[in-house]
């Protein structure tokens, strides 16, 4: 692989600006099996809490047109488990390694923060999606000015370089973003699932337990890429775009639209190795095109 894709984040070298996002790849192992891991920009580790969490009850995944609704709960093993059973493993690899927190308080968010400090990773991406339960429910990255107290908090105590992943359903979504990068974040990564629906009509109830879930996949990428465009010219700091990408030509849109590096997430479902078709469709269309690296196409639109 040539440097034509190699790419910078936040101080972190990428060799491709290709990253299987968060929730989708688990931590990295199993898609070991399949293809080699390290030949990806990076991978972002399935979504932490600073304890174990046993997710949501009932039905989890649900297909739609073009999309996957989705209400895991943020199963995880908790921080401490994940640092001692699988990062040692992962930090073997020749890959960046992205960890996602998430916390129901800020407390949660602070303290889980705090025992990640030791650890060896490349960027901790901050889940602002999470409901904030001490307030009633309503997510972090909803509310700007909620935002911007979760992340100056954690901030304060965060020895990592920290990308905050934005919320789609957030009032403004641009003015979460600038909240963010004025409390000291290093990046943002948007978008997060998008908050939707189904209803089994036979049983006359919502599909899920907890009624609305996250939907993802390619219905949502026109959507996400708006918001990423809007988001860069807005920022200073550099975006992570995630939102439907299955194609490499969807990977040089977001590049186009302002990001830096990109995030593979349903897709993965469809076909473990499809982030190397894109790794590979972007090379060839860089040097068709007589691009030198990937940076002189981004953020031209």
């Amino acid at each position: 692989m040539s440097d034509i894709l190699k790419t910078e984040f936040a101080g972190a070298i990428f060799k491709n600006p290709v990253v299987l996002a968060s929730g989708t790849c688990g931590f990295g192992a199993e898609f070991n099996e399949s293809f080699d891991i390290s030949l990806l920009g990076g991978i972002c580790a399935k979504g932490l809490t600073l304890l174990p969490r046993e997710g949501n009850r009932g039905i989890r995944a649900w297909e739609t047109a073009s999309g996957l609704l989705n209400s895991v709960g943020l199963e995880n093993p908790g921080v401490e488990a994940f640092v001692r059973n699988e990062l040692a493993w992962l930090r073997t690899v020749d890959v960046n390694v992205i960890v996602n927190l998430g916390g129901h308080s800020v407390d949660d968010y602070v303290r889980g923060a705090e025992a990640l400090n030791s650890a060896d990773f490349d960027l901790l991406e901050l889940n602002i999606s999470c409901p904030n339960v001490k307030e009633g429910g309503m997510n972090f990255g909803v509310k700007t000015e909620v935002a911007r107290k979760v992340v100056r908090e954690v901030r304060s105590v965060c020895r990592h370089p920290m990308v905050v992943k934005l919320s789609p359903n957030a009032e403004d979504v641009v003015s979460v973003a600038v909240a963010c990068e004025d409390e000291g974040a290093d990046g943002v990564s948007l978008v997060n699932t998008f908050l939707g629906m189904a209803i089994d009509i036979d049983a006359r109830k919502p599909v899920f337990n907890n009624v609305y879930a996250g939907l993802s996949g390619p219905a949502i990428k026109p959507v996400a890429l708006r918001m990423v465009h809007q988001a860069a010219k807005a920022l200073s700091i550099p975006v992570m775009g995630i939102g439907g990408i299955t194609t490499w030509k969807d990977a040089l849109e977001f590049i186009m639209a302002g990001a830096s590096v990109i995030q593979v997430g349903t897709a993965n479902f469809i076909r473990p190795s499809i982030a190397l078709d894109i790794i590979k469709g972007m090379e060839t269309w860089l040097g068709n095109n007589g691009v030198r690296r990937v940076a002189d196409i981004r953020g031209i639109v």
